[in-house]
């Protein structure tokens, strides 16, 4: 294996390559395993880095989700809960996707296939992560709707619209990812070369574009526009309630505004977190005799993982229910209450006199 690889695009990060052949006549062939020889020490410690991060975000995310349903929040927050699960999912394939690849498959007939499109290729991995995307930008949509113009999504917003979103973040990653993978990925020599055969250089880079834009700028402009409004409501409506004194009314309870702060936080490290691996799909699309670096393109995976991790952390900070039942589950703060009950039960047994005698 060499020390450089070449990429093509596919989702947000559009570059899941750990091996490199040469491009021609527009097809970028990369390959993500190797028949003919084993990976090297630094990739093996790469992978290894990429399985356990991809391990944290299973965990992290399936601990908010329980906490959600535990805390009876999760039909309140139906896009969250959809949020967290988008997240397992996306972690989960990616965690086999690179405990595959330390494997050094050879793959032959049509478990290979499958092998190299499903997983191999990452590609549920990035259906995973563009559906998160399509759903944040559904979530901040939903808020903008309930909070900017409250009465018209009180009058023809249904709990069946908000259900139909979360569904399609799913069947729209899925679709478009798939599509993608059959149609530009081949098993040559036992050797997977995922998103490798385009019609051309340009369609490749056509592609990337598209990509880029609705993945990610539409995104961004999306969480821009919406929360731009709903914060400049929050304000308007914070000064009116001054003007009426202690007794004014408000239709904007506090889980409602700790609601949108927890968004405006992911949606910052969205922009943050994806941006990375944005810039190396492009660069890499655009201009395909350069080369990138195994370190580069680790680090930007990385980076988009450590976004995924983040993510049940602002939710279990942001959302009381949810920390509540977070702070149950640890073991030292157990035993701290059951030791001020106890001292709260002897302070009353002795005032009412009817502690031990000495």
């Amino acid at each position: 294996m060499t020390e450089e690889i070449s990429t093509t695009s596919e989702m947000s990060v559009a570059m899941t390559a750990t091996g490199m052949t040469h491009d021609t006549g527009g097809r970028n062939m990369t390959s993500s395993s190797s028949s003919s020889s084993p990976p090297s020490s630094i990739h093996f410690y790469l992978h290894c880095a990429l399985v356990a991060i991809g391990v944290v975000g299973i965990a992290t995310n399936t601990l908010i989700l329980y906490a959600l349903v535990a805390s009876k929040q999760h039909k309140k927050h139906v896009l969250i809960v959809n949020q967290n699960a988008l997240d397992v999912f996306g972690s989960f394939s990616f965690t086999i996707t690179y405990s595959l690849k330390l494997c050094n498959i050879h793959l032959t007939g049509t478990i290979g296939y499958l092998l190299c499109t499903f997983l191999l290729g990452e590609s549920l991995s990035w259906a995973g992560f563009v559906g998160s995307s399509i759903n944040l930008a559904t979530i901040s949509i939903e808020r903008y709707l309930k909070i900017v113009h409250r009465t018209w999504s009180k009058k023809h917003l249904r709990k069946w619209m908000i259900y139909l979103a979360a569904a399609f973040a799913w069947i729209g990653a899925l679709t478009y990812t798939l599509a993608l993978v059959f149609s530009t990925t081949k098993v040559i020599d036992g050797v997977c070369y995922h998103f490798a055969f385009w019609e051309s250089a340009m369609t490749r880079a056509a592609h990337m574009i598209w990509n880029f834009v609705s993945f990610y700028v539409i995104v961004l402009l999306i969480f821009i526009f919406c929360y731009w409004r709903i914060l400049a409501v929050i304000r308007h409506q914070a000064s009116v309630m001054e003007g009426h004194g202690p007794s004014g009314g408000s239709s904007y309870s506090p889980i409602k505004a700790s609601v949108i702060k927890t968004m405006v936080l992911v949606s910052s490290l969205f922009a943050i977190g994806y941006l990375p691996s944005n810039v190396l799909a492009l660069r890499a699309n655009l201009n395909p005799d350069g080369h990138l670096y195994d370190s580069v393109y680790y680090a930007s995976l990385f980076i988009v993982f450590l976004y995924t991790c983040i993510n049940p952390f602002i939710y279990a900070t942001k959302l009381d229910p949810v920390k509540e039942i977070l702070l149950r589950m640890i073991p030292c703060k157990k035993i701290s209450e059951e030791g001020v009950e106890q001292a709260n039960e002897n302070v009353a047994t002795a005032r009412a006199g009817t502690g031990p005698t000495v």
